[in-house]
């Protein structure tokens, strides 16, 4: 169990809580544990500014519309910084906490740390996304604003009495590029749970009259593929004929609405829908339902490193995946998923009649995918270390 009377500060910025999934169960883990754990998060419409939900206490400060350009994102990370400033002194007014667990993007709230450990307090970076390759990802080149993000996450990794990566490759950016001892490192991976991924009754009129259903689960944003899917889903029904196959498109992100656009544009809505993002019942249904999942991130200098939620939580649902080849993602995924050539959305479209018409394969991996899961890759083997990092650094006299 934690240490009695520890508390613990958690500030995310990029998505609300508890809806960003792995920040919240991390929360309600340490809570589990005994600690006192408080959130700061923004909020999206009818949310509370402050609730007790879980044990957790959440503080929400309002969300802006999402941003495109530089000086919006510039204006986006300073309000949300000061935001994040202020309510950390109103949870230091009411609460107290002993330690700052502060995830990125964005990488400024070393700041915040800095700033607080002259008052005793310790630092834990929760390190989510490598920016600077997020940058390169989607702006297609580096120049002064990647030195910039690259000066910032060494900023993160120098005021971090821990850090916490969420893959192996992660830890080795943190060992390498930013210089951290290699016992101060730890992986978290972001698992599913177990008890809220589970099989229900499929509801065959999601397949909108169609045999098949291929879906997609996740953020919409600029890098996460839902463009190559789409172009995907076209050589399926064009180029190969195949018009068997519904495509649902589960979550929300900046570029859904360009997506939106862009399937009226080709002419595939009898195809493709969206749901936005739904509730948990309802997304049970819809995996549940599924023959086939789908990960079309394509390969940049994020992608290739980093650990996609919807692959393992595709696993835990039994689903054989396809993916593009990239180095994580063959590791969380290994036989439950059949990989195309990088960025190759005709190949990508054969896989996924491949899988189609082979429904002895598909058991198989789906069966694959599930014993990985409970066997190594469930939350439950990722809370013991997240319990154990904590214990160490509140309670070992670190």
């Amino acid at each position: 169990m934690g240490c009695t009377g520890k508390k613990i500060l958690i500030v995310v910025e990029n998505l609300p809580v508890p809806f960003d999934r792995r920040v919240w169960m991390e929360a309600t883990s340490l809570v589990g544990a005994g600690f006192h754990v408080s959130v700061i998060s923004p909020r999206k419409p009818g949310d509370a500014p402050h609730a007790v939900i879980d044990g957790v206490h959440v503080y929400r400060y309002k969300m802006y519309p999402p941003t495109r350009g530089v000086i919006s994102f510039l204006w986006e990370f300073t309000y949300c910084w000061v935001m994040t400033f202020w309510l950390s002194l109103v949870v230091w007014r009411r609460e107290g906490f002993d330690v700052i667990h502060a995830c990125n993007p964005p990488d400024t709230y070393w700041l915040l740390g800095r700033f607080w450990k002259l008052f005793g307090k310790k630092y834990v970076f929760d390190h989510h996304d490598l920016n600077p390759e997020l940058y390169e990802s989607r702006f297609g080149k580096r120049g002064w604003i990647h030195k910039i993000l690259l000066w910032l996450e060494k900023q993160q990794f120098r005021t971090a009495d821990r850090v916490i990566s969420t893959n192996e490759s992660y830890r080795q950016v943190a060992i390498q590029r930013g210089g951290v001892s290699p016992e101060r490192v730890v992986v978290v991976r972001s698992g599913p749970d177990l008890n809220r991924f589970h099989r229900v009754t499929p509801d065959e009129s999601l397949k909108r009259g169609r045999r098949y259903l291929a879906v997609y689960l996740g953020v919409m944003g600029p890098q996460d593929g839902v463009d190559y899917l789409i172009r995907a889903a076209e050589h399926v029904v064009r180029t190969f004929g195949r018009e068997d196959i519904q495509f649902v498109l589960v979550g929300d992100g900046d570029v859904r609405s360009d997506m939106e656009k862009m399937v009226q544009e080709k002419g595939l809505e009898d195809w493709i829908t969206f749901t936005g993002r739904i509730p948990d019942e309802d997304l049970q249904r819809v995996l549940s339902t599924a023959d086939v999942a789908l990960a079309p991130d394509p390969k940049n200098p994020l992608n290739d490193v980093s650990t996609m939620n919807k692959v393992v939580e595709y696993m835990a649902m039994g689903l054989p995946i396809v993916s593009f080849d990239l180095k994580e993602a063959r590791y969380s995924a290994g036989e439950a998923a059949a990989y195309a050539t990088p960025n190759d959305e005709r190949e990508f479209a054969q896989r996924i009649i491949e899988l189609i018409d082979d429904p002895e394969r598909r058991r198989q991996m789906g069966e694959y995918g599930l014993q990985r899961v409970r066997e190594h890759l469930a939350w439950g083997h990722s809370r013991k270390v997240l319990v154990q990092l904590y214990t160490d650094l509140l309670c070992g006299g670190d």
